[in-house]
C-alpha cells in the first residue's frame, strides 16, 4: 500500500525525468497566432496524448476550427471526486528574438536570482504549470498503482490567441466534460514562498468609442473656435468619467456591487503587501483610485474605468496644425460582483450620447464583455485545497484576487456549471509574453508535490491506493 508519503517520494527521486520531459515538450514551437506553426501545435498536442496515455489515461487529440484540443479521462476507484484539470499547450510568438539570452525552443537549466531556473519559451506559461499536474498523475500511478481521484484533463491549443474554438467545444462536449471542480493552473503565487488561489477575478466590458465632427480635417487658423473639435469633445466625456474622489460616475455603474467581506480584507491585511513598493517600482507613489480604498481592493475588488488608447488628429513628427475630423478612444471596464456588462456597455453609450454637442456623432465598436466570477470561500474543495497547500509550503495559503479576467472561469461556470479553483505556481518576475522566459525549478518541483497533496485532500485523507 502506498500514500501520499510515497508519491512524495517518488516525486522527489525523479524530478530531472520531470525536468527531461517538460524540456521535450518546450522544444516544441507551439505558437498558436503564427498560421506557419499549425502543425506544431498539432505536435505538442499528440506529445501530451501520448504521455497521458503512457500514465493510464484514455487520451485524444480532437480537432476544431482551430488548433486541437487533448482529452484525457482518468477514472479513480468508486465513489472518488471527478476534477476537470485545464491548461493551454500553445505559447506566445518569442519576438524579439534578439532580446533572448538563449534560444527560446532550446530550454535549459541555468542559474537565476534566486537559484536554478528553466528557461525557454512556455516553460511557465503554460507547459511547465501544466505539466505539474501530470507529473504529480504520474508519480501516484507510479507509486500507488492509480490516481485518488477521477480526472478529465482539457489542454487547449488556442489560448495564447483568444481562444475561439473552446465555447463552441465546451458546449459540443458539456457532458464528457462535466465534473464536481475544475482546476486552473495558469495563475500565480504570492510570493517565491506562499502559496495563492485565486478567489476572484474582474469581469471586463470593452468599448472604442469614436467621435466624428467636420466631413474632413480643416485648418485650425481658418476653422479654430468655429467648428467643433472632436479630440476636445472626446477628452471633456472621458474626464468626466470619474469624479475627484476616483469614483465611476456612470449613472448605475455600482449597482450589484458589495463590499469586501472584512475577513477578507483583513487576510489581505496579513499579506506584508507595499504599497508605496508596488507603485514605486513603476514610477509613481500616490494611488489614483478610490481614496477610501487600498490598493489591494482597488485592483482586486473594486470595478474601474481605464482608458487604453487616444488617437485624433496629426500624432507625426513635427506640427501640424489640424482640427480632425475625428477622434477615437479605446475604454475598458473591469467589473466586480454582480455588474452586468449589458447594463454598464448601454450606460456608457447614454452617458457619452448625451454630452455630445451640435454637429457632433458617436461611433461605438464592442470589444467583448464578462461578467466578474468569485468564489465561495466556504467551499468545501477550496478549504482542502488549502490545507494541501499550507502542508507543501508551510505558510498559510494566501486566499488572492486578481485585476484581470480569464474568461475560461467564466465558461466553466455558465456552460459546465462548475466552480473553479486556480492555482498556479508562477511568479511575476517569470517573463511571460516577454523575452527570456523561466520557471523556478523550485516552483515546479513543489508544485507537482503541491498537486499530489491536493488530489490526495479531495479524495479524503483515509485514500490510499494499492
Amino acid at each position: 500500500m502506498a500514500g501520499t508519503a510515497e508519491v512524495l517520494g517518488e516525486i522527489d527521486k525523479t524530478l530531472n525525468a520531470a525536468v527531461a520531459r517538460l524540456f521535450d515538450l518546450v522544444k516544441i514551437p507551439s505558437i498558436s497566432t503564427d498560421p506557419a506553426f499549425a502543425g506544431e501545435c498539432r505536435n505538442a498536442a499528440q506529445w501530451l496524448v501520448d504521455d497521458l496515455g503512457g500514465i493510464g489515461f484514455e487520451a485524444r487529440v480532437v480537432d476544431t476550427p482551430g488548433h486541437p484540443m487533448v482529452v484525457a479521462h482518468y477514472k479513480g476507484p468508486a465513489g472518488a471526486p471527478h476534477v476537470l484539470f485545464y491548461g493551454h499547450y500553445d505559447v506566445q510568438p518569442v519576438d524579439p528574438l534578439n532580446l533572448w539570452s538563449h534560444p527560446p525552443f532550446e530550454p535549459s537549466l541555468r542559474d537565476g536570482a534566486s537559484g536554478k531556473v528553466m528557461t525557454g519559451r512556455g516553460t511557465s506559461d503554460d507547459k511547465g504549470q501544466l505539466m505539474t499536474f501530470v507529473e504529480a498523475a504520474r508519480a501516484w500511478k507510479n507509486t500507488a498503482g492509480g490516481l485518488p481521484i477521477s480526472v478529465t484533463i482539457l489542454f487547449e491549443g488556442e489560448e495564447e490567441s483568444g481562444s475561439p474554438s473552446l465555447k463552441p467545444f465546451l458546449e459540443a462536449y458539456r457532458d464528457e466534460l462535466k465534473a464536481d471542480i475544475a482546476l486552473v493552473c495558469d495563475t500565480n503565487m504570492w510570493d517565491s514562498d506562499t502559496p495563492a488561489i485565486s478567489t476572484g477575478l474582474r469581469g471586463l466590458v470593452g468599448e472604442e468609442l469614436t467621435i466624428h465632427a467636420a466631413s474632413r480635417d480643416l485648418h485650425s487658423g481658418y476653422y479654430g473656435s468655429a467648428a467643433a473639435n472632436p479630440i476636445r469633445v472626446l477628452t471633456r466625456v472621458l474626464a468626466g468619467l470619474h469624479d475627484d474622489n476616483g469614483r465611476v460616475t456612470l449613472p448605475g455603474f455600482y449597482d450589484g456591487v458589495s463590499e469586501t467581506p472584512a475577513e477578507i480584507l483583513q487576510q489581505w491585511g496579513s499579506l506584508g503587501f507595499s504599497e508605496q513598493k508596488f507603485l514605486g517600482d513603476i514610477g509613481l507613489s500616490v494611488p489614483a483610485g478610490e481614496k477610501d480604498r487600498s490598493v489591494l481592493e482597488q485592483t482586486w475588488a473594486r470595478p474601474t474605468a481605464e482608458f487604453n488608447g487616444i488617437i485624433g488628429g496629426y500624432t507625426g513628427d513635427g506640427f501640424k496644425t489640424v482640427i480632425p475630423a475625428k477622434a477615437s478612444a479605446k475604454v475598458s471596464f473591469r467589473l466586480v460582483g454582480k455588474q452586468d456588462p449589458k447594463a454598464i456597455r448601454k450606460a456608457f453609450r447614454e452617458f457619452v450620447t448625451s454630452r455630445l454637442p451640435a454637429d457632433c456623432r458617436a461611433e461605438f465598436h464592442e470589444h467583448g464583455g464578462s461578467p466578474a466570477i468569485s468564489l465561495d470561500i466556504n467551499l468545501p474543495e477550496l478549504k482542502k485545497a488549502t490545507a494541501a497547500l499550507k502542508d507543501e509550503w508551510g505558510r498559510d495559503t494566501a486566499l488572492i484576487a486578481m485585476g484581470g479576467s480569464i474568461p475560461i472561469v467564466g465558461d466553466f461556470q455558465n456552460i459546465l456549471g462548475m466552480n473553479s479553483l486556480l492555482i498556479g505556481f508562477a511568479h511575476a518576475s517569470d517573463n511571460i509574453h516577454s523575452p527570456n522566459e523561466k520557471y523556478d525549478l523550485k516552483s515546479f518541483h513543489k508544485g507537482i508535490r503541491s498537486w499530489a497533496r491536493i488530489m490526495q485532500a479531495l479524495a479524503g485523507q483515509s485514500y490510499s491506493a494499492g
